[in-house]
């Protein structure tokens, strides 16, 4: 199965240089990149088939991901 990747430097290319700053220089900031990344790379062994998990699960998994990828992009438009 083809695997989208959802990291933040490939979703906000444009925004390197504000996710650096936040991630150098906001605790909350970078609490949250480092939970969704680890959240991503969770969603992303599932769906590779490398984690069983049920649709149930990989579905939640996406949209904590999803609700955790919008609070960072508000906190970079903010940047």
């Amino acid at each position: 199965m083809n695997v989208e990747h959802h990291d933040l430097h490939h979703d906000f290319p444009d925004m390197a240089e504000q996710i650096h700053e936040l991630k150098m220089n906001d605790r909350h900031f970078a609490r949250l990149f480092d939970e969704y990344h680890e959240l991503d790379k969770e969603v992303r062994k599932i769906e590779e088939d490398t984690t069983p998990a049920s649709d149930d699960t990989l579905d939640a998994l996406r949209l904590k991901r999803v609700h955790l990828k919008d609070d960072l992009y508000a906190m970079l438009k903010q940047a």
